[in-house]
């Protein structure tokens, strides 16, 4: 892994995961299939290629559209802060690597879990929250989520935010495996533009 089509589909999947932050904060949910697929990321935790870890482009449609709109003249100035702001912290995370075993393990666990808790139960969801929470959030700064504040109080949105936040880490880790650097962002913008369109394309013309 390593090429600029594994950073762009990395970069979506941080996108997708933090999209997916917002509508729990905002709209007090998402789908179902949405959040499956996208904690399912999490126990991916040896994958052959960047693709594997999202299971097909189809899985990162929306990802892919956020890197194509996020890099172009009209971002979402809070999806910009987070994923600023988890890139920071990964950054921060690879050199802890007491946090790094505690967020396999709390992974592992919940992989247990998994045979009695399907994604996205709340059970499994829950216990990827307590790892977030003994992990991540333990770094500073920590990501403050926007929303109604309604639905952050609620106890199983705040879980599922953190939850998310977690699957964003991971793909945060991914793009760091990448050979993902965040002054790409910035510099190479155009070329993750044209590069997750390309993908976009692929995804509508393939069989």
């Amino acid at each position: 892994m390593g090429n600029f089509t594994d950073r762009t589909l990395a970069l979506a999947g941080i996108y997708q995961a933090c999209r997916l932050v917002q509508q729990v904060a905002r709209h007090g949910g998402a789908e179902p299939e949405a959040l499956e697929r996208m904690l399912n990321t999490l126990f991916i935790t040896d994958p052959s290629d960047a693709l594997s870890v999202y299971g097909n482009l189809h899985n990162l449609r929306e990802g892919l559209e956020l890197v194509a709109q996020q890099l172009q003249k009209s971002p979402d100035a809070e999806l910009t802060r987070y994923l600023i702001n988890i890139l920071h912290l990964e950054r921060k995370l690879r050199r802890k690597p007491d946090l790094l075993r505690a967020i396999g393990e709390g992974i592992e666990r919940a992989r247990g879990q998994m045979e009695h808790y399907p994604l996205p139960h709340a059970n499994l969801i829950a216990s990827l929250a307590e790892t977030y929470t003994s992990t991540i959030s333990t770094l500073t700064p920590r990501i403050i989520v926007s929303g109604e504040q309604g639905h952050l109080a609620n106890p199983g949105n705040a879980g599922t935010v953190r939850a998310l936040l977690l699957a964003a880490m991971r793909s945060a880790v991914l793009w760091s495996q990448c050979g993902g650097r965040r002054w790409q962002i910035l510099l190479q913008r155009g070329r993750f533009v044209e590069e997750a369109g390309r993908l976009l394309r692929d995804l509508e013309t393939g069989p």
